[in-house]
């Protein structure tokens, strides 16, 4: 019975991920951390739940928990992400000014020479 349902974990685990990349466009770190500890979650539940008779509630409440928990720590970085993403554009926006002025620069040193 114990091997019964693991082997329905497992499977369980892989129609997660299955699921996940039939849906036509790559994942966002909070998603990938919503299944990914879904997933996680269910295999390690079901194995606990195997141990005291209750695979499906087991891997049903792991997967329940391990997704709540992916899904914070997965939005955690996702929100690190689009942080990192806002400051490289200003920066990038910095940089992009600083060489217009560098040219401005430039420009009046050459009419300062030829005056």
């Amino acid at each position: 019975m114990r091997k019964s349902s693991i082997v329905t974990g497992a499977f369980a685990l892989i129609g997660v991920f299955v699921i996940a990349g039939c849906s036509g466009q790559p994942l966002s770190t909070r998603e990938e951390g919503t299944l990914g500890g879904a997933g996680i979650g269910a295999a390690t539940g079901a194995i606990i739940g195997a141990a005291v008779g209750a695979p499906g509630a087991g891997a049903a409440i792991g997967g329940a928990i391990g997704g709540v928990g992916g899904y914070a720590v997965g939005n955690a970085m996702q929100n690190q992400e689009n942080q990192q993403a806002q400051t490289q554009s200003q920066i990038n926006s910095q940089q992009q000014e600083i060489e217009q002025q560098r040219q401005q620069i430039q420009q009046l040193k050459q009419q300062q020479e030829t005056e």
